[in-house]
Protein backbone atom coordinates (compact mmCIF):
# COMPACT_ATOMS: atom_id res chain seq x y z
CA UNK A 1 0.00 0.00 0.00
CA UNK A 2 0.90 3.65 -0.68
CA UNK A 3 3.63 2.38 -2.69
CA UNK A 4 2.31 4.31 -6.29
CA UNK A 5 1.87 0.80 -7.86
CA UNK A 6 -0.49 1.88 -10.15
CA UNK A 7 1.57 4.58 -11.63
CA UNK A 8 4.57 2.05 -11.51
CA UNK A 9 2.37 -0.35 -13.90
CA UNK A 10 1.17 2.47 -16.50
CA UNK A 11 4.93 3.60 -16.73
CA UNK A 12 5.89 -0.39 -17.61
CA UNK A 13 2.99 -0.72 -19.77
CA UNK A 14 4.06 2.71 -21.68
CA UNK A 15 0.57 4.49 -20.90
CA UNK A 16 -1.59 6.89 -18.98
CA UNK A 17 -5.04 4.81 -18.93
CA UNK A 18 -6.21 2.60 -15.58
CA UNK A 19 -6.54 -0.68 -15.86
CA UNK A 20 -9.50 -2.91 -16.82
CA UNK A 21 -10.09 -5.59 -13.87
CA UNK A 22 -11.42 -9.02 -14.62
CA UNK A 23 -12.24 -11.50 -12.36
CA UNK A 24 -11.29 -15.42 -12.67
CA UNK A 25 -13.95 -15.89 -15.28
CA UNK A 26 -12.87 -13.38 -17.72
CA UNK A 27 -15.87 -10.78 -16.60
CA UNK A 28 -15.09 -6.95 -16.67
CA UNK A 29 -15.64 -5.41 -13.04
CA UNK A 30 -16.29 -2.12 -12.39
CA UNK A 31 -13.24 0.07 -11.04
CA UNK A 32 -15.31 1.82 -8.28
CA UNK A 33 -17.08 -1.49 -7.16
CA UNK A 34 -13.47 -2.74 -6.65
CA UNK A 35 -12.19 0.36 -4.86
CA UNK A 36 -15.28 0.22 -2.59
CA UNK A 37 -14.38 -3.16 -1.64
CA UNK A 38 -11.02 -2.42 -1.29
CA UNK A 39 -12.01 0.10 1.48
CA UNK A 40 -13.86 -2.07 3.41
CA UNK A 41 -10.61 -4.31 3.52
CA UNK A 42 -11.90 -6.58 0.85
CA UNK A 43 -10.19 -7.22 -1.90
CA UNK A 44 -9.04 -10.86 -4.58
CA UNK A 45 -5.69 -11.13 -5.23
CA UNK A 46 -7.00 -13.46 -8.04
CA UNK A 47 -8.76 -10.65 -10.05
CA UNK A 48 -6.59 -9.45 -13.32
CA UNK A 49 -5.66 -6.03 -14.07
CA UNK A 50 -4.95 -5.25 -17.67
CA UNK A 51 -4.37 -2.25 -19.76
CA UNK A 52 -6.35 -2.18 -22.69
CA UNK A 53 -3.43 -0.39 -24.67
CA UNK A 54 -1.07 -3.28 -23.67
CA UNK A 55 -3.17 -6.27 -23.11
CA UNK A 56 0.64 -8.89 -22.86
CA UNK A 57 0.61 -8.14 -19.39
CA UNK A 58 -1.38 -9.31 -16.46
CA UNK A 59 -1.15 -7.92 -13.42
CA UNK A 60 -2.52 -9.27 -9.91
CA UNK A 61 -2.41 -6.76 -6.54
CA UNK A 62 -2.23 -8.08 -3.31
CA UNK A 63 -3.45 -4.50 -2.67
CA UNK A 64 -1.47 -3.75 0.87
CA UNK A 65 -2.06 -7.31 3.18
CA UNK A 66 0.11 -5.60 5.79
CA UNK A 67 -3.43 -4.09 6.50
CA UNK A 68 -5.67 -7.17 5.73
CA UNK A 69 -6.70 -9.95 7.67
CA UNK A 70 -4.23 -13.25 8.54
CA UNK A 71 -6.90 -15.00 6.33
CA UNK A 72 -6.16 -12.51 3.42
CA UNK A 73 -2.35 -13.06 3.82
CA UNK A 74 -3.25 -16.86 3.79
CA UNK A 75 -5.04 -16.48 0.39
CA UNK A 76 -1.90 -14.42 -0.81
CA UNK A 77 0.17 -17.68 -0.18
CA UNK A 78 -2.22 -19.84 -1.13
CA UNK A 79 -2.54 -18.47 -5.13
CA UNK A 80 0.96 -17.61 -5.10
CA UNK A 81 1.62 -21.54 -4.15
CA UNK A 82 -0.87 -22.23 -7.28
CA UNK A 83 0.48 -20.18 -9.68
CA UNK A 84 3.61 -20.87 -9.56
CA UNK A 85 2.87 -24.47 -9.85
CA UNK A 86 0.36 -24.38 -12.34
CA UNK A 87 0.85 -26.28 -15.15
CA UNK A 88 -0.72 -23.98 -18.14
CA UNK A 89 1.73 -21.17 -19.05
CA UNK A 90 -0.88 -18.39 -19.22
CA UNK A 91 -2.04 -19.41 -16.10
CA UNK A 92 1.42 -18.93 -13.81
CA UNK A 93 2.51 -16.27 -12.16
CA UNK A 94 6.13 -15.09 -13.87
CA UNK A 95 7.32 -12.95 -11.47
CA UNK A 96 6.67 -10.91 -8.24
CA UNK A 97 7.21 -7.24 -7.61
CA UNK A 98 7.40 -6.23 -3.68
CA UNK A 99 7.07 -2.59 -3.09
CA UNK A 100 8.28 -1.10 -0.68
CA UNK A 101 7.86 2.71 -0.18
CA UNK A 102 10.79 4.97 1.24
CA UNK A 103 8.69 7.74 2.05
CA UNK A 104 9.28 6.85 5.66
CA UNK A 105 12.70 5.38 6.34
CA UNK A 106 12.26 4.48 9.94
CA UNK A 107 9.26 1.89 8.71
CA UNK A 108 10.96 0.30 5.59
CA UNK A 109 10.73 -2.97 7.42
CA UNK A 110 7.47 -3.93 8.59
CA UNK A 111 5.79 -6.79 10.26
CA UNK A 112 3.88 -7.17 6.66
CA UNK A 113 7.80 -7.76 4.65
CA UNK A 114 8.45 -10.51 8.11
CA UNK A 115 6.00 -12.71 7.11
CA UNK A 116 6.09 -12.52 3.24
CA UNK A 117 9.89 -12.98 2.87
CA UNK A 118 9.91 -15.70 5.92
CA UNK A 119 6.71 -17.37 5.39
CA UNK A 120 5.75 -17.45 1.59
CA UNK A 121 7.28 -20.68 -0.79
CA UNK A 122 7.56 -18.88 -4.27
CA UNK A 123 9.38 -21.94 -5.61
CA UNK A 124 11.11 -20.80 -9.27
CA UNK A 125 8.99 -17.61 -9.52
CA UNK A 126 11.72 -14.76 -8.84
CA UNK A 127 11.20 -11.76 -6.73
CA UNK A 128 12.33 -8.07 -7.37
CA UNK A 129 12.38 -5.94 -4.46
CA UNK A 130 11.03 -2.81 -5.45
CA UNK A 131 12.04 0.55 -3.36
CA UNK A 132 9.33 2.79 -4.06
CA UNK A 133 9.54 6.77 -3.60
CA UNK A 134 13.23 6.79 -2.93
CA UNK A 135 13.36 10.22 -3.41
CA UNK A 136 11.64 10.95 -0.40
CA UNK A 137 15.12 10.02 0.96
CA UNK A 138 16.71 12.80 0.44
CA UNK A 139 14.86 15.96 2.29
CA UNK A 140 15.85 13.39 5.11
CA UNK A 141 19.29 13.17 3.79
CA UNK A 142 19.70 17.00 3.38
CA UNK A 143 18.27 17.93 7.13
CA UNK A 144 20.77 15.64 8.86
CA UNK A 145 24.21 17.31 6.90
CA UNK A 146 22.38 20.64 6.24
CA UNK A 147 24.68 22.33 8.57
CA UNK A 148 27.81 20.49 6.63
CA UNK A 149 26.91 21.46 3.35
CA UNK A 150 27.04 25.27 4.37
CA UNK A 151 29.90 26.62 2.08
CA UNK A 152 29.81 23.96 -0.38
CA UNK A 153 29.22 24.22 -4.15
CA UNK A 154 26.07 23.17 -5.75
CA UNK A 155 27.52 20.20 -7.21
CA UNK A 156 29.39 19.03 -3.85
CA UNK A 157 26.19 19.88 -1.49
CA UNK A 158 24.18 17.29 -4.40
CA UNK A 159 27.34 14.74 -4.40
CA UNK A 160 27.19 14.80 -0.01
CA UNK A 161 23.29 14.33 -0.15
CA UNK A 162 23.09 11.26 -2.71
CA UNK A 163 26.47 9.54 -0.01
CA UNK A 164 23.95 10.28 2.65
CA UNK A 165 21.22 8.75 0.89
CA UNK A 166 23.34 5.81 0.22
CA UNK A 167 24.21 5.92 3.81
CA UNK A 168 20.94 6.16 5.22
CA UNK A 169 19.33 3.39 2.83
CA UNK A 170 22.00 0.83 4.39
CA UNK A 171 21.46 1.95 7.74
CA UNK A 172 17.67 0.71 7.84
CA UNK A 173 18.90 -2.49 7.43
CA UNK A 174 16.24 -3.66 5.35
CA UNK A 175 18.20 -5.41 2.14
CA UNK A 176 20.25 -7.51 4.75
CA UNK A 177 16.82 -8.79 6.42
CA UNK A 178 15.62 -9.54 2.66
CA UNK A 179 17.95 -11.22 2.20
CA UNK A 180 18.50 -13.36 5.42
CA UNK A 181 18.91 -17.37 4.24
CA UNK A 182 16.40 -18.36 6.64
CA UNK A 183 13.90 -16.58 4.62
CA UNK A 184 11.97 -19.29 2.36
CA UNK A 185 11.69 -16.02 0.02
CA UNK A 186 14.62 -14.01 -1.01
CA UNK A 187 14.87 -11.25 -3.58
CA UNK A 188 16.97 -12.17 -6.74
CA UNK A 189 17.32 -8.64 -7.47
CA UNK A 190 16.15 -5.36 -6.47
CA UNK A 191 15.69 -1.71 -8.05
CA UNK A 192 14.80 1.86 -6.62
CA UNK A 193 12.59 4.05 -8.93
CA UNK A 194 12.82 7.50 -7.93
CA UNK A 195 10.30 10.52 -9.03
CA UNK A 196 7.75 7.80 -11.10
CA UNK A 197 5.02 10.61 -11.00
CA UNK A 198 7.13 12.67 -13.30
CA UNK A 199 6.27 12.69 -17.38
CA UNK A 200 9.75 11.74 -18.62
CA UNK A 201 10.64 9.06 -15.85
CA UNK A 202 10.46 5.57 -16.94
CA UNK A 203 11.09 1.86 -15.76
CA UNK A 204 13.17 0.38 -18.42
CA UNK A 205 15.29 -1.10 -15.27
CA UNK A 206 12.85 -2.49 -13.29
CA UNK A 207 12.08 -4.83 -16.77
CA UNK A 208 15.81 -5.49 -17.35
CA UNK A 209 16.06 -6.42 -14.24
CA UNK A 210 12.72 -8.33 -14.34
CA UNK A 211 14.03 -10.30 -17.59
CA UNK A 212 17.53 -11.21 -16.36
CA UNK A 213 15.57 -12.64 -12.98
CA UNK A 214 13.68 -14.95 -15.09
CA UNK A 215 14.45 -18.45 -14.61
CA UNK A 216 14.35 -20.07 -18.32
CA UNK A 217 15.87 -18.04 -21.43
CA UNK A 218 12.04 -18.61 -22.91
CA UNK A 219 10.33 -16.98 -20.46
CA UNK A 220 13.25 -13.71 -21.13
CA UNK A 221 12.44 -13.96 -24.88
CA UNK A 222 8.47 -13.78 -24.05
CA UNK A 223 8.79 -10.66 -21.69
CA UNK A 224 11.77 -8.42 -24.51
CA UNK A 225 9.17 -9.70 -27.09
CA UNK A 226 6.74 -6.76 -25.36
CA UNK A 227 9.76 -4.69 -25.41
CA UNK A 228 10.10 -3.53 -29.00
CA UNK A 229 10.88 -0.16 -28.44
CA UNK A 230 13.68 -1.09 -25.67
CA UNK A 231 16.19 -1.86 -27.60
CA UNK A 232 18.84 -1.62 -24.83
CA UNK A 233 17.13 -4.19 -22.92
CA UNK A 234 17.16 -6.42 -26.06
CA UNK A 235 21.38 -5.74 -26.30
CA UNK A 236 21.78 -6.90 -22.55
CA UNK A 237 20.43 -9.69 -23.26
CA UNK A 238 21.71 -10.97 -26.70
CA UNK A 239 25.12 -10.07 -24.53
CA UNK A 240 24.36 -11.67 -22.09
CA UNK A 241 23.40 -14.98 -23.58
CA UNK A 242 26.86 -14.75 -25.63
CA UNK A 243 29.07 -14.40 -22.64
CA UNK A 244 27.30 -17.51 -21.36
CA UNK A 245 27.82 -19.25 -24.66
CA UNK A 246 31.53 -18.09 -24.73
CA UNK A 247 31.43 -19.53 -21.15
CA UNK A 248 30.52 -22.94 -22.00
CA UNK A 249 32.56 -23.16 -25.29
CA UNK A 250 35.69 -21.81 -23.58
CA UNK A 251 38.55 -23.85 -25.12
CA UNK A 252 36.30 -25.35 -28.14
CA UNK A 253 37.77 -24.75 -31.58
CA UNK A 254 35.00 -25.32 -32.86
CA UNK A 255 31.99 -22.61 -33.23
CA UNK A 256 29.34 -22.61 -34.81
CA UNK A 257 28.57 -19.26 -36.31
CA UNK A 258 25.28 -19.82 -37.58
CA UNK A 259 24.14 -20.39 -33.86
CA UNK A 260 25.86 -17.67 -32.69
CA UNK A 261 24.06 -15.18 -35.01
CA UNK A 262 21.03 -16.98 -33.75
CA UNK A 263 21.70 -16.16 -30.08
CA UNK A 264 22.15 -12.65 -31.32
CA UNK A 265 19.30 -12.61 -33.40
CA UNK A 266 16.32 -13.70 -31.17
CA UNK A 267 16.26 -10.84 -28.61
CA UNK A 268 15.31 -8.64 -32.01
CA UNK A 269 12.02 -10.57 -32.59
CA UNK A 270 10.66 -7.65 -34.05
CA UNK A 271 13.35 -7.81 -36.59
CA UNK A 272 13.73 -10.12 -39.49
CA UNK A 273 17.21 -10.99 -40.10
CA UNK A 274 18.81 -11.84 -43.51
CA UNK A 275 22.10 -13.95 -43.59
CA UNK A 276 24.33 -13.59 -46.39
CA UNK A 277 27.40 -14.82 -47.52
CA UNK A 278 30.12 -12.17 -48.57
CA UNK A 279 31.74 -12.71 -51.48
CA UNK A 280 35.00 -11.46 -50.39
CA UNK A 281 35.21 -13.77 -47.55
CA UNK A 282 32.98 -16.71 -47.10
CA UNK A 283 32.55 -16.90 -43.26
CA UNK A 284 31.90 -12.93 -43.01
CA UNK A 285 27.73 -12.74 -42.63
CA UNK A 286 26.31 -9.81 -43.29
CA UNK A 287 22.76 -9.20 -40.94
CA UNK A 288 20.09 -7.13 -42.86
CA UNK A 289 17.26 -6.35 -40.16
CA UNK A 290 14.10 -5.60 -41.93
CA UNK A 291 10.33 -5.29 -39.95
CA UNK A 292 8.78 -8.06 -39.36
CA UNK A 293 5.92 -9.74 -36.46
CA UNK A 294 6.73 -13.18 -35.53
CA UNK A 295 7.29 -15.15 -32.15
CA UNK A 296 10.36 -14.61 -30.33
CA UNK A 297 11.20 -18.11 -30.59
CA UNK A 298 10.89 -18.40 -34.52
CA UNK A 299 13.98 -19.09 -36.21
Amino acid sequence: ANAGKTTILQKVCNTTEDPEIYDTEGKKIDAAVVKSSIKRGNHDITNEMVFKSNPVFVFHDSCGFEAGSEEEFDNMKRFISERANAKKLEERIHAIWYCIPMDNPSRTFQRSEEKFFSECDTGHVPVVAVFTKFEALRPFAYGEIKKQLKGLSREERSKRIAQRVEEMFTNTGVWDRLCDPDNRACPKSHVRLENMNQPNTNCNTLLERTTLALDTEELRLCLVSTQQSNLELCIKCAVATLVDRAHQHFGSLLINHEIYQYDIAKWFPHLKWVSASMVSSPRLMLMIPMPRCCSPVDR
